[in-house]
């Protein structure tokens, strides 16, 4: 079975809107775009190139693809194979794209997920995507989240939890600190939460 694999920038607020640059995502009048800009070394540059180099098919949202079509067709040297990998997108409005390999999802996405993850290929990478992965989280199709934690507060906007997320516990089976204070924490998740008192 393939997995279903988040890898997520996240501040400590939980923010993961527009890590990448200033007009990424300015939606709801979001202006700290870039915000993982100063914390990226050669450490945080080495795990990234370690998690781009194996095996993948992507998972992204509609919103999200397009700043990735946007980028990396013309930029392949910096992700070898993302142009020849596949692209599944979930979009109830995007139909094609010039993009090679890219396949448009619409309907029920949870249904279509399930019977894509049965399917033989590569792990599917999910980057972004906010609306998708609460999906996701949602009907369980999650199989990990790799998330780099920036230490930086924002206060505002769009969270990888956000408000309606379903309660669950997740073990984390790998965790590193950057020089610059960033956390590589990846998790799997383990089921419900469970409560008790001291």
């Amino acid at each position: 079975m393939r997995k279903i694999i988040v890898l997520s920038f996240i501040t400590l607020d939980g923010v993961m809107q527009a890590p990448g640059g200033p007009k990424e995502d300015t939606s709801g009048g979001f202006k700290y775009g870039g915000w993982t800009v100063p914390y990226f070394d050669d450490f945080l540059g080495k795990i990234m190139a370690e998690h781009m180099s194996r095996p993948f098919a992507l998972l992204l949202g509609r919103k999200t693809f397009e700043i990735f079509a946007s980028y990396w067709p013309q930029h392949e040297k910096e992700w070898p194979g993302i142009n020849s990998a596949t692209k599944y997108v979930a979009s109830n409005t995007l139909k094609s794209h010039e993009w090679k390999y890219s396949v448009f999802l619409k309907g029920n996405i949870a249904e279509k997920i399930k019977k894509l993850k049965l399917q033989r290929g590569p792990d599917l990478q999910v980057y972004g995507s906010g609306n998708l992965i609460q999906t996701f989280l949602k009907h369980d199709l999650v199989d990990e989240i790799w998330l780099k934690i920036f230490p930086i507060t924002l206060g505002k906007g769009k969270r990888l939890f956000a408000e309606g997320t379903t309660p669950a516990s997740f073990k984390l089976v790998e965790s590193k600190i950057s020089p610059k204070g960033v956390i590589i924490a990846n998790y799997k998740p383990t089921g419900k939460v469970k409560t008790g008192s001291f």
